[in-house]
């Protein structure tokens, strides 16, 4: 037998770097972000000033280079962040998440050199960018657009409607996708750099949500909107693989928010659970409860595994597109579980909006629905397991 000296490290295990964003990113949370959520949920709307300090601390730019004014940090760094953000509000996770996975992200992977120099420093340092794909009949169904565009000249003209765009109430920077020739298919989609305070350019509606309410979910108008084109995100036509192939990477970063939703709600049950008192003991001593929390923090882990899972898969260069809608997938049922036991551990408490559960399993909802519904990560699986 072949004596065994080396040992594995813990896929939880992070590198100095990660620990050092992830602990950073902790403390903000907790003394910055926390004193604020309830407000903001009231609101429903960021703090201004909180946003400036996003970018001050450099949680808007983590992948982007240090010579694009970015962190120069990496895809997993963001994944840990976005986590601990989201452990004490979820919306300000999701609008750090957006702006990280999908805009930075398509922008690194899809933009020329040129496009990027223009861009790049400004989500970096001070301009919110948002992902526009969906419509009122292009949910699942991602390519279903109507939102066109015409060739004119040295620009195209895009007409058309885009719903639940989110970060649009803070964004100067939209990638819109619209289709050339809807005869085209997927063919005629393309991608367009669509900046605030162009003419014919709105935000309207802005939606009232159960959850995530800080978060702004509104929706976009375009009436002959004239974008020049450089600027195009990569290439005329393949505006479908820069949607699909930058989804996958955000499916991670949802994981990350909805573990980040499930720590929350477990931390805040464990606490309360060794405070509560009844019959004349902590509630925590009843086996009961402890069989509760035994099962959050087996489940929480699990989901943890799998987010940290594809997004080291990701990193490495592999594919990761089942493990990518499998994380995303078990990390929105454990949150929307552990936030609803959360609540039973609190009783009535857990119920009113003095106390923080609540608003974890209102926020928990949205990963089921968001960056593809929890049906659409199933037929994704399912599609690659049975191709072998």
């Amino acid at each position: 037998m072949t004596e065994r000296n080396h040992r594995i490290a813990p896929l939880t295990q992070l590198t100095e770097d990660e620990q050092m964003l992830k602990d950073a990113a902790a403390e903000f949370a907790d003394t910055i972000i926390r004193p604020k959520v309830h407000e903001m949920d009231e609101a429903a709307k960021l703090d201004p000033g909180l946003i400036k300090m996003f970018f001050e601390m450099g949680f808007m730019g983590i992948e982007i280079p240090e010579k694009y004014e970015g962190a120069g940090g990496t895809f997993f760094m963001g994944i840990v962040a976005i986590e601990q953000i989201s452990r004490v509000d979820a919306s300000v996770g999701v609008f750090m998440d957006v702006q990280n996975t999908l805009v930075n992200n398509a922008f690194l992977r899809w933009g020329s050199e040129e496009v990027n120099s223009r861009f790049l420093p400004q989500l970096a340092t001070n301009k919110v960018g948002a992902y526009c794909l969906s419509e009122a009949g292009s949910g699942s169904d991602a390519f279903a657009l109507k939102c066109n565009a015409k060739e004119d000249g040295d620009a195209y003209i895009l007409n058309g409607t885009k719903l639940w765009i989110t970060n649009a109430a803070e964004a100067d920077i939209f990638l819109v996708f619209a289709t050339i020739d809807p005869d085209l298919g997927y063919k005629g989609i393309t991608g367009f750099i669509v900046e605030r305070g162009m003419d014919g350019f709105s935000i309207s509606k802005k939606e009232n949500k159960l959850g995530i309410r800080a978060s702004s979910t509104c929706e976009l108008l375009l009436e002959d909107v004239r974008v020049p084109k450089e600027n195009i995100l990569g290439e005329v036509g393949k505006g479908y693989k820069v949607a699909i192939e930058t989804l996958n990477e955000g499916r991670i970063g949802i994981g990350a928010q909805m573990i980040g939703i499930a720590q929350g709600a477990y931390d805040a049950a464990l606490a309360y659970t060794q405070e509560r008192k009844q019959f004349g003991r902590a509630v925590s001593e009843f086996q009961s409860v402890q069989f509760q929390l035994a099962q959050m923090a087996t489940e929480l882990e699990m989901a943890r595994l799998l987010v940290y899972n594809s997004a080291r898969i990701k990193e490495a260069g592999l594919p990761f597109l089942k493990e990518a809608a499998m994380a995303k997938y078990y990390s929105a049922e454990v949150a929307e579980k552990l936030s609803s036991m959360a609540i039973d551990l609190f009783g009535g408490y857990g119920y009113v909006k003095e106390y923080p559960v609540e608003k974890y399993y209102r926020d928990a909802k949205i990963g089921k629905i968001y960056e593809g519904t929890s049906n659409m990560q199933l037929q994704t699986i399912a599609k690659i397991i049975l191709q072998g």
